[in-house]
């Protein structure tokens, strides 16, 4: 997705190549994966996936929640097919901007998963601009570790997610970790997360 290239005629009759342009929306994603979470090691698997381009980005269509749960369950299935696909982003850069309708789309989501027996092979991670984790107050650097330009389900394959947590030094501390680097005084990761979220913002107002 936004990787094809296309061979075009050039007024001399030389071909030239030129890429696809992927949607401004999948753009930041992958801005957002490389500066903020691979660069600031929130998520300390995530580098491998980039590197190895196993991350599939998928632009959800649908404005509501019927049809992205339709998207969703599409999503699972294109990763049944396909096990060079490490994980899947499905981005929604409209409809869900309200972070009470993204969780109740989160809700319907796992339980829709577990409907289609699922569990136990993919499992859900949650991201929105507005993330607010229960029980922290919402200006809370803490925040930003599940704050993206988009709100998004990261469908992650549990089997993997098992295997690489199982060779990792005490992942359990890893949320922890994030909250204390992001609550740090000058932060570099809470600016990088900021910088970011406010390049979405600018563009929904464009």
């Amino acid at each position: 997705m936004g990787e094809n290239t296309l061979a075009t005629s050039t007024g001399s009759g030389k071909p030239f190549r030129s890429s696809v342009i992927e949607p401004s929306s999948i753009t930041l994603t992958r801005a957002w994966l490389a500066s903020f979470v691979v660069a600031h090691d929130i998520c300390p698997f995530a580098g491998r996936e980039v590197q190895r381009g196993a991350i599939r980005y998928a632009l959800a269509e649908s404005r509501d929640l019927e049809g992205l749960l339709h998207e969703l369950v599409a999503e699972c299935r294109r990763l049944d097919a396909e096990p060079d696909i490490a994980t899947t982003l499905l981005i929604v850069s409209a409809g869900m901007d309200d972070f009470g309708d993204y969780l109740d789309w989160l809700e319907l989501a796992e339980r829709l998963l577990e409907d289609l027996e699922y569990v136990g092979v993919y499992q859900l991670a949650s991201f929105h601009p507005d993330y607010l984790f229960d029980g922290v107050e919402r200006t809370d650097p803490a925040n930003a570790t599940n704050r993206s330009p988009y709100p998004m389900l990261h469908i992650l394959r549990e089997a993997e997610l098992e295997r690489v947590l199982a060779s990792y030094p005490d992942p359990e501390a890893i949320p922890e970790r994030n909250m204390a680097r992001l609550r740090a005084p000058d932060s570099r990761a809470l600016a990088a997360s900021r910088r970011l979220l406010a390049q979405s913002t600018g563009e929904a107002k464009g």
